[in-house]
C-alpha cells in the first residue's frame, strides 16, 4: 500500500481510506472483518462524521470495536467531522467544541488525529473556529485539522486565523465526476467544462500541500448513482474492463489507480463494507497506469479534450 505523508503533517496515510458512512447496518462480527481485511490490505486511515449512521450511530458502532479490541486504536489514523445540523450548518466554537466531544465519547478514544469542518458555512467567525481548534489541540483531543468541500477563498480565510495547519480537504471526485479538473483542462473555453466552479481548488491544494480526499469516487453526480454498472457510463465501464485485463484489476480497483496516478498525491475514500471490495480495491493503490491510459480513462467518461 502507497502511504501519503497527510499535508506534510508528518501522518503517514494509507493512499486508500476506509469511509465509515455506511458501517452501521453491518453486525459487530462483519464490522470486525471489515477493519481486520481493510488493516490486512494496508489501510490505516478510517473516515467519519458525527452525522454518519443517525447522528453518530457510525462511530459509536466503530467505538464499541475497539472497546472490544484493545490496543487496535493505537494502528489507526481516525478522522471526524462536524459542523452540519438539521437545515444548517455550524462552526461556532461551542457547536465544536461540543461535536469533538460527543464524537470522542462514541468512537471511545482520547483523541482524533484530524478533525474536518464538513461543508462551508458562510456565518463562520475565523477567529472563533481558531479558538476551538486551539483548545482542541492544547488538550490533546485533535491532533490535525482540515476542511472539506470548501473553495481556496474560503480555506485562506480561515488559515489567516489559524496558527496550525489545515492539512486536508475532502472533495468529490471520481472518473464520473471530474468538476475540479474540467475547468483546469478547459481553460479559456466558453463551454460547460471550462466553467471555473471551484476556484482552481484542485491547484491551490497542490500549492499549499493540502492533501485532497475524494468523497464517494464511484458515484456521478450528487448522489445519483454508482457509475461502475451504469448505462449511462458504458464507454467508461468498457475502457475500465479494457486496462483491468491488462494490469489485472477489477473496475473498482482501475479507479482507484486513476485516482492515485494524479500527481496532487489523491487519498481515495472508499465507503464499501465488503470486506472482499475493499481487498480488490486496495490492489489499485500500488498499480501506476500511464499517462495516456489516465487521459483513455477521463475521456471515455464523456469528456472532451479541447
Amino acid at each position: 500500500m502507497k502511504f501519503i505523508n497527510l499535508g506534510g503533517s508528518g501522518l503517514q496515510a494509507s493512499s486508500i481510506a476506509l469511509g465509515c458512512m455506511r458501517i452501521l447496518d453491518l453486525s459487530a462480527a462483519e464490522l470486525d472483518k471489515l477493519i481486520r481485511t481493510s488493516m490486512d490490505s494496508g489501510i490505516n486511515f478510517f473516515d467519519h462524521a458525527d452525522i454518519y449512521g443517525n447522528r453518530g450511530g457510525c462511530e459509536e458502532h466503530f467505538g464499541n470495536f475497539l472497546a472490544a479490541n484493545p490496543g487496535m486504536r493505537q494502528t489507526m489514523l481516525i478522522q471526524s467531522k462536524c459542523g452540519i445540523r438539521t437545515k444548517y450548518f455550524d462552526f461556532s466554537k461551542e457547536h465544536i467544541l461540543t461535536s469533538v466531544e460527543a464524537s470522542l465519547k462514541r468512537l471511545k478514544t482520547d483523541y482524533l488525529d484530524v478533525l474536518l469542518l464538513h461543508r462551508p458555512d458562510t456565518l463562520m467567525e475565523p477567529d472563533e473556529v481558531a479558538e476551538a481548534f486551539q483548545a482542541l489541540l492544547n488538550a490533546g483531543k485533535v491532533r490535525q485539522f482540515g476542511v472539506s468541500n470548501h473553495n481556496p477563498a474560503q480555506i485562506e480565510l480561515l488559515q489567516n486565523a489559524l496558527p496550525n495547519k489545515l492539512i486536508v480537504n475532502q472533495l468529490q471526485f471520481g472518473p464520473a465526476h471530474t468538476p475540479i479538473i474540467d475547468a483546469g483542462i478547459n481553460v479559456n473555453i466558453k463551454s460547460a467544462a471550462g466553467t471555473m466552479h471551484d476556484g482552481s481548488i484542485l491547484e491551490f491544494c497542490r500549492l499549499n500541500n493540502i492533501t485532497i480526499q475524494t468523497w464517494s469516487p464511484f458515484l456521478y453526480g450528487f448522489f445519483e448513482g454508482v457509475f461502475l454498472k451504469s448505462e449511462k457510463y458504458a464507454e467508461l465501464n468498457k475502457t475500465l474492463d479494457e486496462l483491468g485485463a491488462r494490469y489485472q484489476l477489477s473496475r473498482a480497483a482501475m479507479t482507484v489507480a486513476w485516482i492515485a496516478r494524479h500527481p496532487a498525491n489523491i487519498q481515495t475514500v472508499a465507503g464499501a463494507v465488503d470486506p472482499v471490495r475493499i481487498s480488490d480495491m486496495c490492489k489499485g493503490a500500488d498499480v501506476t497506469i500511464t499517462r495516456e491510459e489516465w487521459y483513455q480513462i477521463y475521456r471515455s467518461a464523456g469528456n472532451i479534450i479541447p
